[in-house]
């Protein structure tokens, strides 16, 4: 993982604070924040605070770790204890839109299976 910024990537510079979001959760290695373009009521984004393209780019497992924990305490605190889905897609085939790893917690409604 990259200890820059990209500087076209639209998430490091939600990071550096250069483009406005709701923040629901930061400490040193992540920022959590609204997703601008909602697929659920709750849709919320965990992104690690250094720039890694997608999970195959991250070799420290406890980041991870971390990423996940928290992104299961924001669902507890956004009061999704009746269910919620956790999402990463890789690539461009996964759908991933924004190259920079990031976690959608998603809830608020129930979710259907298969999701796409």
């Amino acid at each position: 993982m990259s200890d820059n910024r990209e500087p076209n990537c639209i998430f490091c510079k939600i990071v550096a604070g250069e483009i406005p979001a709701k923040l629901v959760a930061e400490d040193e290695h992540l920022v959590a924040f609204r997703d601008i373009n909602a697929q659920a009521p709750t849709h919320i984004l965990v992104i690690p605070r250094k720039h890694a393209k997608n999970i195959l780019e991250v070799a420290d497992t406890s980041l991870v770790g971390h990423l996940f924990s928290k992104a299961g305490e924001i669902a507890v605190k956004e009061q999704l204890q009746n269910g919620f889905r956790l999402v990463v897609n890789t690539g461009d085939d996964g759908g991933q839109t924004v190259h920079h790893l990031h976690i959608h917690i998603l809830g608020g409604r129930a979710m259907s299976w298969p999701p796409g």
